[in-house]
């Protein structure tokens, strides 16, 4: 991390003769990009570095696009010779996600999703104009193969993954017509791709800026707009969907400066809806089932439901029997419950004792009637106390937190962790047990075994609405 900290540094004296205050790693993504917050007396900058040299151009490419378009995008202000890392300004911490999470179904968020709607047509159609598609990273073009990747994906990292009995060639063969009839759409502009609330930037003054937008292809903008609004983590309400599609279709008119065929507008929106909800259900089947990472798990009964709502109240326009017969398998409520995690009420009476502690004062005992729980070891991971700007800083400190995400396995650890945890905390809460103690230990007690409690006191709450009772046993011998 030096090495690149000093490498951002020098770039950035190419850039600018601001000093630099400090640098900051910033959480890595679904991606091998790394972003860094560079700090000057003046205002922060973003470093991002990827490896991915013709991802970058893509991106660098985009821009500067839009940039001239002056669209809601990221500015790229400085790309060294390598092209392996790049200045942009800082469009700060919040997304539209953290919004809608801390303000709710509000007036003020549903005016934030309608002025995103307003800047996504300006992209798409504006954006559009005199872009260069052959610098794409994919296909030019979101058309049948790309639908049928789509498709697919669900297909092998979702659905063969319930293992339940289908005809697999009568089901191709509905992808490939339910494929060829969105291929065919109406209108083809620039798409987004990944189009959700964490890839929108609100500033101070409620102004949305667009980022990650480098797997944008040409095609059908309703995809865009099912992307955000059927998005399963935000859980928009039925109305809000039916109402800012209704606000967006008046903006894209606008933009275009013609009129549509409304219906036939819904008709292809409603067929992409379903495109992405399949594809984010496959993208969490990889995650979750073949990788295990508990994050995607938990969001699987909110994509189904999604699901079951829209294939309960929508349709595509198109006969695919095969293909109902697979989402109503998906959507039924034996698949639904395995994958629905118990929840505690008020009533349920567990309650977890978590602690961190130093394996020089000895592991905590168990002072409940039940006795055993969990012991972690956590000196298999890289000990942050070795490095001097770390020493006087715990587990509960940011850069702590950060060294332990990006630099050692420990979100290996937890994800494995976690799906041991998940076994006895469902069976206590059916079984009305009242305890469970998991302890983590490390040499000191005060940055590894301090980080994984207050992980897993975050993982429980947040997945079984578990009680929990977290202590860091050994904070007052913490070194000041």
């Amino acid at each position: 991390m030096q090495e690149t900290n000093e490498e951002i540094k020098g770039i950035f004296r190419e850039f600018s003769d601001e000093d630099i205050l400090s640098i900051d790693k910033l959480p890595q993504a679904g991606s091998e990009r790394q972003y860094y917050r560079i700090h000057t007396a003046g205002k922060p900058y973003i470093a991002t570095k990827g490896l991915n040299i013709k991802e970058n151009d893509t991106f660098i490419y985009f821009s500067q696009h839009f940039a001239q378009k002056k669209l809601a995008t990221a500015r790229v202000l400085f790309v060294s010779a390598k092209r392996d890392i790049y200045i942009q300004e800082d469009l700060g911490n919040t997304s539209l996600l953290d919004k809608l999470e801390s303000k709710g179904f509000s007036d003020e968020t549903y005016q934030l999703y309608r002025t995103t709607l307003k800047q996504l047509a300006l992209l798409q159609v504006k954006g559009h104009q005199q872009l260069d598609y052959s610098r794409c990273l994919t296909n030019t073009s979101f058309g049948k193969q790309a639908i049928m990747a789509d498709l697919l994906y669900f297909k092998y990292y979702f659905l063969d993954a319930l293992r339940r009995p289908y005809d697999k060639q009568k089901l191709i063969d509905d992808f490939e017509a339910l494929s060829n009839y969105l291929s065919h759409t109406e209108y083809s502009y620039f798409m987004f791709r990944d189009f959700q609330s964490r890839n929108i930037m609100v500033k101070d003054d409620n102004s949305v800026h667009f980022i990650d937008y480098q797997g944008g292809m040409q095609g059908a903008p309703q995809y865009d707009v099912a992307s955000l609004l059927w998005q399963a983590k935000a859980n928009l309400p039925d109305e809000w969907k039916q109402s800012l599609l209704e606000e967006y279709m008046t903006a894209f008119e606008y933009t275009v400066e013609s009129k549509i065929d409304r219906d036939i507008f819904r008709s292809q929106y409603n067929g992409y809806v379903l495109i992405r909800l399949l594809q984010v259900l496959g993208a969490y089947g990889f995650r979750g089932l073949f990788e295990r990472k508990a994050h995607f798990l938990t969001s699987i009964p909110l994509a189904l439901e999604n699901l079951k709502w829209f294939i309960n109240h929508q349709s595509v326009g198109i006969a695919v029997p095969e293909f109902k017969k697979v989402l109503d398998i998906c959507i039924s409520d034996e698949v639904i419950n395995e994958f629905t995690p118990v929840k505690a009420t008020p009533d349920t009476p567990l309650v977890v004792s978590i602690n961190s502690f130093s394996f020089k004062k000895g592991i905590p005992k168990d002072e409940s009637e039940n006795g055993g729980g969990f012991v972690f070891d956590m000196r298999g991971i890289l000990n942050p106390g070795r490095y001097e700007p770390y020493k006087k800083l715990s587990g509960l400190d940011k850069p702590v937190k950060d060294f332990l995400e990006q630099q050692t396995e420990m979100p290996v650890f937890l994800n494995s962790m976690y799906s041991i945890i998940d076994i006895s905390v469902t069976d206590y809460i059916k079984r009305n047990f009242e305890s469970l103690q998991v302890n983590f230990g490390c040499t000191g007690g005060q940055h590894r075994s301090v980080y994984a409690a207050e992980a897993l006191a975050r993982h429980l709450r947040n997945k079984f609405n578990a009680k929990v009772r977290l202590n860091h046993l050994n904070r007052e011998n913490w070194v000041k």
